[in-house]
């Protein structure tokens, strides 16, 4: 039996990238999926192409949104077990110049968004035992310049990871986090301009450098599988650095 067999599966930004990747692996590993994301073209679509359980498409920065699309996963599988929080958008920009709602956005998607999702999911984990996945990022233990209001979200992701897995242990509920380096993913690619413009170094060479390859979505969705599965039921509060030795290397 797979590991995953017959676990209930909320994913969030999940109509591509690194959500789609995530939902692809736990339906094939036996897991009931729910597709969540705000373009409900992509999560149909998604849905219909690895066969998940159903969609609740929700934006995850309005809480009554989130709190329905949680409420109809529910009713669809009957419960939840796993809720993966993937949600999240990026803003190049140097910091101190970045527009002040721009800032406000980005927080309102990584940040809020992760913790009204967690928020809702909660009473229905606390009765399964289930745990929880958020995708943070290495941006959450570094600086990176054009990056600083997104490595602040990804920061905030992993104290909230950490405090909630702490709060949540005595109802066996655990909770961790995923960071990945740079990934093929279509956020990557639209930093690469912006990167190559601050840093003068092709993309490629500094990727190849710092961390051999991109990380792939599927790279990210075997760490995610593993964390949600009962493999890792002594892991809870741990934040999974994902980078090819990236944070690893002085030089």
């Amino acid at each position: 039996m797979s590991e995953l067999e017959g676990k209930r599966v909320f994913v969030t930004g999940s109509g591509a990238g690194i959500g789609k990747a995530i939902a692809a692996l736990f339906t094939e590993r036996g897991a009931r999926v729910v597709i969540s994301d705000v373009n409900t073209l992509a999560a149909k679509q998604t849905a219909d192409e690895i066969g998940a359980a159903g969609v609740a498409n929700c934006d995850v920065t309005d809480e009554t949104q989130v709190q329905s699309a949680i409420q109809q996963a529910v009713d669809l599988l009957g419960g939840l077990d796993v809720l993966v929080n993937n949600a999240g958008i990026e803003v190049s920009s140097p910091l101190l110049q970045q527009p002040t709602d721009s800032f406000d956005k980005i927080f309102a998607v990584n940040v809020r968004g992760t913790f009204v999702t967690m928020k809702a999911a909660i009473p229905h984990l606390v009765e399964s035992r289930g745990n929880i996945v958020n995708i943070a990022s290495i941006a959450g233990i570094g600086g990176s310049p054009l990056l600083g209001s997104y490595c602040a979200t990804k920061a905030a992701v992993i104290q909230l990871t950490r405090v909630a897995a702490v709060e949540m242990r005595p109802a066996g509920v655990r909770i961790n986090a995923v960071c990945p380096g740079f990934a093929d993913t279509a956020m990557v690619e639209r930093l690469v301009p912006d990167f190559e413009a601050a840093t003068q170094v092709p993309f490629g060479d500094l990727v190849a450098a710092k961390q051999g390859r991109l990380g792939t979505p599927q790279d990210i969705a075997e760490v995610t599988a593993f964390l949600a599965s009962d493999r890792a039921s002594w892991v809870t509060g741990s934040h999974y650095v994902l980078d090819g030795g990236l944070t690893a290397s002085l030089v």
